[in-house]
């Protein structure tokens, strides 16, 4: 009985690695030569009308692949992990039921790590503690509550970029209100559901060679016209406060339309971001010991067949 649902679980690939690696352009190739779809794990690629900045795939690659969790909601609209993980399994679930081969791609560990394992329950907060924390961070600034947590909680906070107030301040919620750090839950839950039979593969690629291949891409989405999108969403109403319009391209196109700083200035804040950013998605893929790493420049031949034993094995 064990083994027959064993073989009747969903077997997924999943693509992923830092920003500017390729791993939109392989999963279109990998799917049309098997047969498959895609299923987004980008965080920035569910909001409509951010296409370019975010890297979201072209009218052309839609055609060629159908690509699915993409424009699901608009920049004012909230958009989180849990809800990611609800329509990532029931597309999943219909996938397996079409028999197509099924593809998980993109850079949000954390959407990867809720739809294949789960999400952990959440503590309880004090609603007095929040506020409190909401208050200091506006007094003393993102850096004294970033300290803060690397003295209660150093696992979480060495995870966290010290401008993450979002996630520094629920980590210090926890902690104040339950007395135990939220890496203490994390641990004890583990996130072990095991719904699928899944191959993790991350891709890698000399430093100086992702670095490069960033800082063109931030060229190219500059030539596509990122200022013009931005300039697009203010004119709809989308203001400058909303979280994806705070995101890695936006808000430095915004401070340009704002006057604020040069266009020049801007593409150097988001080439060196951009670099910072694909390093913190480095440090947390590479702490997951079911990642196989490959080279897309030079193991391109060596995915597809490791990927096409992998899927002939669910028939």
């Amino acid at each position: 009985m064990v083994q027959s649902m064993e073989r009747d679980q969903p077997r997924v690939v999943i693509l992923l690695g830092p920003t500017g690696a390729g791993k939109s352009r392989l999963a279109i190739e990998l799917a049309e030569e098997l047969g498959g779809e895609i299923i987004n794990a980008d965080s920035m690629q569910v909001y409509r009308y951010m296409d370019i900045g975010t890297a979201k795939p072209t009218p052309e690659d839609q055609r060629r692949v159908k690509h699915h969790l993409i424009d699901l909601v608009t920049p004012d609209q909230p958009f989180h992990a849990a809800l990611y993980r609800t329509l990532g399994r029931k597309t999943i679930d219909q996938l397996h039921r079409e028999g197509k081969a099924i593809f998980v791609v993109g850079g949000t560990g954390l959407y990867i790590k809720v739809l294949t394992r789960g999400i952990f329950p959440s503590p309880s907060v004090d609603p007095q503690v929040r506020e409190r924390l909401k208050k200091e961070a506006e007094e003393k600034g993102k850096e004294f509550l970033y300290e803060r947590l690397r003295l209660v909680d150093p696992r979480t906070a060495s995870r966290l970029h010290p401008h993450d107030l979002y996630r520094v301040t629920r980590a210090l919620e926890v902690f104040e209100s339950t007395g135990m750090p939220i890496s203490f839950y994390h641990e004890q839950h583990r996130f072990g559901e095991r719904p699928y039979e899944v191959l993790k593969i991350g891709l890698e690629m000399d430093r100086k060679k992702l670095y490069q291949r960033i800082d063109e891409r931030v060229d190219q989405m500059i030539e596509k016209g990122l200022l013009e999108e931005v300039k697009g969403l203010l004119q709809m109403g989308y203001g400058p406060e909303l979280k994806p319009m705070r995101s890695l391209g936006y808000r430095q196109m915004v401070q340009v339309l704002k006057n604020q700083i040069s266009l020049e200035e801007a593409v150097r804040l988001v080439k060196r971001d951009t670099r910072h950013y694909a390093k913190r998605q480095w440090t947390w893929f590479k702490a997951d010991p079911e990642v196989q790493w490959r080279n897309p420049l030079h193991e391109r031949r060596d995915i597809l067949l490791e990927v096409r034993s992998f899927l002939k094995e669910r028939r």
